[in-house]
């Protein structure tokens, strides 16, 4: 995995993953944000083909995040999940059972539709509308919040950014947001998609590049208890390194 970068807010150090997440050192939390969990299930479930895999690598992806930082709880600013129960939120309850030391706070977004007893079921403590802690604020859509005593942590957005190479030619990739207020987190989910931003003047905008093909590996059937190793590759002079966070402004 490629070293995180650091990022500080109100005298608080987060560290930024290129697995689309934060970790928030003084609170020990990993923030995340639209995983979307049970959506390939929908797909397929509406005649899509879309492999399992998609859905198990990002449960490992999570894992892995977990492994590495340590936290004592997770932050998840909305859309855990894609909609009603199927199979893979079965998988998600068994994934859950092998973390029973984690707490996991769930603020809801439009996607989180389950009923109240499954969330609990799960060990997911459900927040309607936003949750404080010391100075941050968690919500999922920043539009709904139009005055901003604290500093916000949002998602719903999925932002992305243009970026143009040499020739005119241009990628869009998912990116880390901090405005003047609020920050939008990119969705944890690589199976969604992305929405233009446009920065505003003093904003803080960090592209995550995806990894190299050779970092992608297989992810082998059934939940596991250990979490893929990535395969290193060398970094090239002047060139930012793939799987890593560029920032832009």
């Amino acid at each position: 995995m490629t070293a995180p970068f650091s990022h500080r807010i109100k005298d608080q150090q987060l560290w930024l993953s290129p697995e689309r997440c934060i970790f928030w050192e003084e609170e020990k939390a990993l923030i995340l944000s639209d995983l979307h969990f049970g959506k390939t299930g929908h797909f397929r479930k509406s005649g899509i083909a879309v492999p399992p895999s998609v859905y198990r690598e990002d449960l490992h992806r999570l894992l892995t995040q977990i492994q590495y930082f340590q936290p004592r709880q997770l932050l998840i600013v909305g859309d855990l999940f894609h909609s009603r129960e199927n199979q893979e939120l079965a998988l998600f309850r068994r994934w859950r059972e092998d973390l029973p030391h984690l707490t996991v706070r769930l603020i809801k977004g439009n996607h989180d539709i389950l009923e109240d007893e499954w969330y609990a079921g799960a060990g997911i403590t459900v927040h309607t509308g936003q949750l404080h802690i010391g100075n941050f604020a968690f919500i999922h859509d920043i539009t709904e919040q139009k005055e901003r005593a604290a500093y916000y942590f949002s998602g719903h957005i999925h932002p992305g950014v243009w970026i143009s190479g040499v020739g005119k030619q241009a990628l869009r990739f998912p990116c880390f947001y901090f405005g003047e207020d609020y920050a939008v987190l990119p969705a944890f989910s690589r199976f969604t998609g992305t929405a233009s931003i446009d920065p505003s003047p003093g904003a803080h905008v960090f592209a995550i590049l995806p990894p190299a093909p050779a970092e992608r590996r297989h992810i082998p059937r059934g939940r596991g208890r250990q979490a893929p190793e990535a395969i290193p590759t060398p970094p090239v002079a002047g060139k930012p390194r793939a799987g890593s966070i560029l920032r832009l402004q």
